[in-house]
């Protein structure tokens, strides 16, 4: 058999890791090229398929976390508001010694700017960072001028391997994996939907945090605290349950041993009729003879319920890397002061927010490929939050300013001075060739006579003589110098 064929069998061997049966056998065979020779693998060469899924979690995380838990929604629509301000714009690298530098724009970032029809980059981003957040992984197709979201779940990352025979599946984590294409079902994985290949420099993969168990996909954030929100909803069920039930705990009711069962189902049909529900709340507890009511269970302060449950929030709100504060929590609101929100807010920015864009302006870059020398970046400089960190950056360059107008004045060449202050590298410094600083002056000879000034000798203005007017007469000018005299010397 042909081995193009056996390595297209190999990639259809199983049904939802069949190609696109619109994929061509030459483009199939330039997806196996190696060592930039063009050529597809050769007969003793063969390159076998793999694949890392998504777990089944989208589903349970939207409708069981974001879409029925509020500590959940509120943290992911911080995370979202926050991300999706920022506006995308090329930022030079080739002034300053290879360090960023003046963020430009041109026609090329209009697909971010309207990724869809109707769309703008606010919308791009909230997709993105929900998808991130709830699946782990957020898929973008660039294709015809737009940007087309791949639900994540739908979405099969297909790697390819030369360590195994084509008929073997590749040994995990082989050395020479790599990716080959992404495999978009819609509908799902099993479904009668074909199979879409796609290209990898066509699609946007956008996976802020790497699963451990896989090399190219990524993780939910809520992964690890699945018992945290299970928690939280259950507390919060349970505070549901305590108000439907007249805002009382559990009663056991001891019944009189000499009753029959038919008795003692009667009543408790009637017990739950008249005593269950909100609608019995808080009605006089009437109970026959030889029945005792007795409390079981814990009320909200026993339990101390606002400290179990806000423990809980606080747990959720730190694995989405914001401070409670920002989100409205309560164990954040106890030390809410205008001070403790600003400095919540630049933890929120600086180690959560600039890290995902930094992280989805790269994942850009391989489908929409920036200008040379120069970077997709974020321009941050009109989003309301951040307005405290443009405060302390000018603060900060002014503190630079006065530290070049220093060095400079001490006869630092200013183009080294520059560049020390930007590296923090004093060692960089170099003196200015045949110049002094006005501050190295030398000492005075103690021989040489003292000026009169010095001494306390009055002085006394001097006429000067003004430029002649043509005829050879001078005109008494108004300027005058200032020159020595002593008293009884002629002016003479």
């Amino acid at each position: 058999m042909n081995p193009f064929y056996r390595v297209l069998n190999a990639l259809g061997s199983r049904e939802e890791e069949r190609a696109d049966p619109s994929l061509s056998l030459n483009e199939l065979v330039s997806m196996f090229s190696y060592n930039g020779t063009g050529y597809p693998v050769s007969l003793n060469q063969t390159m076998v398929g793999n694949k890392e899924t998504l777990p089944a979690n989208f589903i349970g995380y939207t409708q069981q976390a974001y879409q029925s838990n509020g500590v959940v929604f509120a943290v992911q629509l911080a995370r979202m508001s926050l991300f999706s301000m920022a506006r995308f714009q090329w930022q030079n690298l080739a002034d300053n010694n290879g360090r960023p530098g003046k963020l430009f724009g041109n026609t090329d970032l209009d697909i971010l700017e309207h990724p869809w029809s109707g769309a703008t980059t606010a919308d791009l981003l909230a997709r993105a960072i929900q998808d991130a957040d709830l699946a782990g992984n957020f898929y973008g197709l660039v294709r015809g001028g737009e940007i087309k979201r791949l639900r994540p779940d739908w979405v099969t990352i297909l790697l390819g391997s030369h360590s195994a025979p084509v008929d073997d599946q590749p040994p995990p984590g082989a050395l020479d994996s790599e990716l080959i294409a992404y495999l978009y079902q819609p509908g799902g994985p099993g479904g009668r939907q074909p199979i879409e290949t796609i290209m990898p420099e066509e699609v946007i993969h956008f996976a802020p945090i790497p699963d451990p168990l896989a090399t190219y996909r990524g993780m939910s954030w809520l992964t690890p605290i699945v018992r945290e929100v299970m928690g939280d909803s259950a507390a919060t069920n349970h505070k549901l349950q305590f108000f439907e039930n007249g805002a009382t705990i559990n009663l056991a009711i001891g019944m009189d041993p000499t009753k029959t069962m038919d008795q003692f189902k009667e009543f408790v049909k009637i017990f739950r009729h008249e005593h269950e529900g909100v609608t019995n709340a808080y009605k006089t507890l009437l109970l026959g003879p030889g029945t005792t009511p007795i409390p079981i269970g814990t009320n909200f302060q026993q339990m101390d319920f606002k400290v179990v449950q806000g423990a809980g929030e606080t747990r959720i709100a730190a694995a989405g890397g914001v401070p409670p504060i920002v989100v409205g929590l309560s164990e954040g609101l106890e030390a809410a002061t205008y001070s403790n929100y600003g400095q919540a807010m630049r933890r929120f920015a600086d180690l959560t927010m600039w890290w995902l864009w930094g992280n989805f302006c790269g994942s850009c870059e391989r489908a929409i490929p920036p200008p040379h020398t120069s970077r997709l970046w974020i321009d941050a400089r009109d989003i309301a939050a951040l307005k405290e960190d443009g405060k302390d950056a000018a603060d900060i360059l002014l503190v630079k300013a006065q530290a070049i107008s220093a060095l400079v004045l001490a006869g630092m060449d200013p183009l080294t001075v520059i560049t020390a202050i930007e590296a923090g590298d004093l060692e960089q410094l170099k003196p200015i060739p045949g110049l002094t600083s006005v501050q190295l002056q030398p000492l005075p000879d103690p021989n040489a006579p003292v000026p009169a000034l010095a001494l306390g000798v009055p002085m006394k203005p001097k006429a000067l003589a003004a430029p002649s007017n043509g005829n050879g007469q001078g005109k008494q000018a108004s300027a005058r110098l200032l020159e020595p005299w002593l008293p009884g010397v002629s002016d003479d």
